[in-house]
């Protein structure tokens, strides 16, 4: 090669630079869901959210002016603790995410949390009730209120509601999210009613399809309700078999049955049951119900609690990026910027209600009373706040 067409090559490489300046940096969202497993309807609604979400912000995110593209690295944690604590260290150190939005499940999201505190990379889980999520993790955040106001919250709901004195549970003690509300839920029945109010508390393992026997002696015992924290899955199962053994009592449950998919499995059996949740669709409005109404025009169905705490956690996310001011593209600094921003908002206008958020990365909100009517809605009972 010539001298002289050597220097014209790099003349015009210094051209291009000095007109295209450098490469805006893309900024990536990873998400880590249940795509498959025992809960893929929450893995859908999920993934659904997070594509609608991109779509509605245009595939970019402005920050400080500057409008940079986003990606989402969307990963399938199979409804398991283990993968889910894998799918974290591959998007945080193959991917190189920014920020991971997920896993939803506590069982998934407690040994991910610990994945992401440990690589200073920014977590916020849209579903995890547990504790232990976020507890000592200043990286990881959450969207739902804590089950530690959720039990309480169902005990007080049903003294109210039937003047009940005598507490049946049936819960999955090999799972973080139902063994622990389970027993938030029994301490908070037996600060009412005393101990030994609660006069079965029945276990099984994940897996578990016959629960005949321990319903039966939650019925001999003379519970006077079911309480049941247990997935979509599970529920139709439980429910369906209590009453072939003839339980007539409620049968209530928690947040986990907030799927589209539990009226589904459960038919008929769950009309006139009550959970605890996180949001209503049936009577929504405003922002909630335009969110509401976009999805079920894009995917067919009404979207569950799951997907409106997505939808909240990602624009939890987008506020935090943009109120980072810019993305430098050291991807430390970013992370670091992001964790920063998160923890410093202190109210938050959710699809799922206004939030307020403690030193530990927690919300302080509402909790929602919802009735299966005899049309299979989630409809909206009573509200019951902090």
């Amino acid at each position: 090669m010539s001298r002289k067409l050597f220097a014209l090559l790099i003349f015009a490489s210094l051209m291009l630079g000095a007109c295209g300046g450098a490469a805006t940096p893309t900024i990536r969202i990873g998400i880590n869901a249940p795509l498959t497993g025992d809960i893929p309807k929450v893995g859908e609604g999920t993934k659904f959210s997070a594509e609608m979400w991109l779509e509605e912000n245009g595939g970019t995110i402005t920050v400080g002016g500057t409008e940079y593209p986003v990606e989402l690295v969307i990963e399938d944690n199979e409804s398991k603790g283990e993968s889910a604590a894998a799918v974290n260290t591959k998007l945080i150190t193959q991917d190189e995410v920014h920020v991971i939005v997920g896993p939803q499940s506590s069982k998934q999201a407690v040994p991910a949390g610990g994945v992401a505190n440990d690589q200073k990379t920014p977590m916020i889980s849209p579903w995890s009730t547990n504790p232990n999520t976020t507890l000592d993790r200043p990286w990881v955040f959450r969207t739902p209120f804590l089950d530690p106001f959720q039990g309480p919250v169902v005990a007080n709901f049903v003294t109210d509601e039937f003047g009940f004195t005598k507490a049946g549970v049936l819960y999955d003690v090999a799972s973080d999210y139902p063994k622990g509300l389970a027993e938030f839920f029994k301490s908070g029945w037996e600060d009412i009613h005393g101990p030994d109010s609660v006069v079965a508390f029945e276990s099984f393992t994940t897996g578990d399809a016959d629960f005949s026997a321990q319903l039966t002696n939650i019925m001999n015992a003379g519970a006077e309700f079911i309480f049941t924290p247990q997935y979509y899955n599970e529920v139709a199962l439980i429910v369906q078999q209590a009453h072939e053994l003839g339980f007539e009592g409620p049968i209530v449950g928690s947040d986990s049955w907030g799927s589209a998919e539990t009226v589904e499995l459960c038919g008929e059996d769950c009309y006139g049951l009550f959970f605890s949740t996180h949001y209503a669709a049936e009577g929504a409005t405003g922002a909630t119900k335009a969110f509401i109404d976009k999805y079920n025009e894009n995917y067919g169905y009404v979207p569950d609690d799951v997907g409106a705490l997505t939808w909240d956690a990602l624009n939890i996310v987008k506020q935090a990026i943009q109120d980072c001011g810019e993305i430098t593209g050291d991807l430390e600094a970013d992370r670091l910027c992001i964790r920063d921003a998160m923890a410093n908002i202190e109210e938050f206008p959710g699809i799922t209600g206004n939030m307020t958020f403690t030193e530990e990365g927690d919300p302080i909100k509402c909790a929602v009373i919802v009735r299966i009517s005899e049309e299979g809605l989630f409809t909206f009972y009573k509200q019951v706040c902090p």
